[in-house]
C-alpha cells in the first residue's frame, strides 16, 4: 500500500496564483480610481466650507463685505480651522485670491496630478462651485 504524502501539487499552488493575479489586476485599478474620486470630493468640500466662511464672515462680521485678506479666516483668529491658501491637500494644491475692496473673492484647487480626466476646482463669490478638465480647458463649468 502507497502512502499519500499531505500537501499541494505544483499545478494547484501556481492554479491559486493565477487566481489571485487576475483578482488583483482587476481590483487595483477601481482602488485607484476610487482614490482619485475621494480627492475631488475632499477639494470640493474643503473649498465649501472656506466658502461658508467667507459668506458667513460677510453676513456677520463684514457687514456685507469679503474679509480683505488671507489671515481674516485664518486660524490664529479661530473663525476658520486651517490656512487654505498656500496649502496642500489630498492631491491638490489650493491657492487663495482677495479683492482688496471686499466685494468678491476666488480660492481654486489645483490638482497635482498630471493625467486628463482630473479635475481643477474653484469656489468663487456667492459661493459657487466650478470645475474644468484638467486638459488645459479655460472653460469653468457650474457643479449644482
Amino acid at each position: 500500500m502507497m502512502m499519500r504524502s499531505k500537501g499541494f501539487t505544483l499545478v494547484e499552488i501556481m492554479i491559486v496564483v493565477a487566481i489571485i493575479a487576475l483578482l488583483a489586476a482587476i481590483a487595483i485599478p477601481n482602488l485607484l480610481s476610487a482614490r482619485a474620486r475621494a480627492n475631488e470630493a475632499a477639494a470640493q468640500s474643503t473649498l465649501k466650507s472656506w466658502a461658508t466662511g467667507m459668506e458667513v464672515y460677510s453676513a456677520g462680521v463684514g457687514n456685507g463685505s469679503y474679509p480683505p485678506g488671507v489671515n481674516v479666516l485664518s486660524r490664529a483668529n479661530g473663525e476658520f480651522p486651517y490656512e487654505l491658501n498656500g496649502s496642500t491637500r489630498g492631491g491638490y494644491d489650493f491657492t487663495v485670491t482677495y479683492n482688496g475692496s471686499g466685494d468678491s473673492y476666488s480660492a481654486m484647487a489645483n490638482s497635482t496630478a498630471t493625467t486628463d480626466g482630473d479635475f481643477d476646482f474653484r469656489i468663487i463669490t456667492g459661493a459657487r462651485l466650478q470645475r474644468r478638465n484638467y486638459d488645459g480647458s479655460s472653460s469653468w463649468n457650474d457643479i449644482p
